[in-house]
């Protein structure tokens, strides 16, 4: 068993007080209250949450401040929330409700002195980035807005550009697979995580237990960030009020396969593969 410990780290997208699930950081699944996953994820030993404000950036707010105090009232993991945040203000407000750690990609992108700033301020260990990544004919860019918006830098100099600038932790996140649940971007996540030395968390595409242990064992993250593998087997556990919103056809299928990816036994075959988890 190896020495480092890895954490597994469910990740929520809020929107408008709802869980949502989309494809490629696109669409709309609504999965219920945030709350009920979370309390699940908790209980069956998630390391961290990272909750995310899916339209914050969009729309120039960020709503989560009531949810990040629930949850920090009742669980003792660390919670980092990300979207929207623009101003050291929103940073204070955040960490003032429960946040321990902060994340930010487009006000990053937009002026990198923000990302040095926020470190200076608040310690590098509070501020993350999530590197919302994009391949195009074999190319790789950056992205902003929840993957709206295109920026021509390739992810692995951004990385060492947010390192450079006191970063303390970094995400990231294939748009091409995010949701797919055919598996991470391997290439990707290894280039980025052998060029900095902060820890890198993997995200987008785990749809297996056997995804998440090829990760690890072939690049050099200190977690993994999961959703859909996580979300779709607790939705099964709530009788929610089901609206036909979304792709609810997707969901209804989903649910008739019986899915058992739950967190507890992940980390079960984690261990049983060697791989040292709490």
């Amino acid at each position: 068993m190896t020495s480092k410990i890895y954490r597994i780290i469910p990740r929520l997208e809020i929107k408008n007080g709802n869980l949502i699930k989309g494809i490629n950081l696109e669409g709309l699944r609504i999965l219920g209250s945030p709350d009920n996953f979370v309390d699940n994820y908790f209980k069956q030993g998630a390391d961290e949450i990272i909750y995310t404000d899916s339209v914050a950036t969009l729309y120039g707010t960020n709503n989560l401040s009531q949810f990040v105090k629930n949850t920090a009232k009742k669980l003792f993991i660390p919670l980092t929330v990300g979207g929207g945040i623009k101003k050291i203000d929103d940073i204070e407000k955040m960490l003032k409700n429960g946040a321990d750690k902060i994340s930010i990609n487009s006000a990053g992108i937009e002026d990198i002195k923000f990302i040095y700033k926020a470190a200076k301020i608040f310690g590098s260990s509070t501020i993350v980035s999530n590197i919302e990544s994009i391949k195009i004919k074999n190319k790789y860019y950056i992205s902003k807005s929840n993957g709206r918006d295109l920026i021509n830098i390739n992810p692995i100099d951004w990385a060492k550009k947010l390192e450079d600038n006191g970063i303390g932790e970094i995400i990231i996140t294939s748009v091409n697979n995010e949701g797919l649940q055919k598996g991470l971007d391997i290439e990707l996540t290894k280039k980025v995580s052998n060029n900095v030395k902060v820890p890198v968390i993997a995200s987008g595409g785990a749809g297996t237990f056997d995804h998440i242990l090829e990760v690890i064992k072939k690049t050099k993250i200190t977690g993994v960030s999961i959703s859909s593998l996580f979300h779709y087997d607790t939705y099964m556990l709530y009788h929610f009020n089901k609206k036909k919103i979304g792709n609810s056809t997707f969901l209804e299928k989903y649910i008739k396969k019986k899915s058992n990816n739950n967190l507890k036994k992940l980390k079960i075959f984690l261990k049983e593969k060697g791989i040292n988890v709490r």
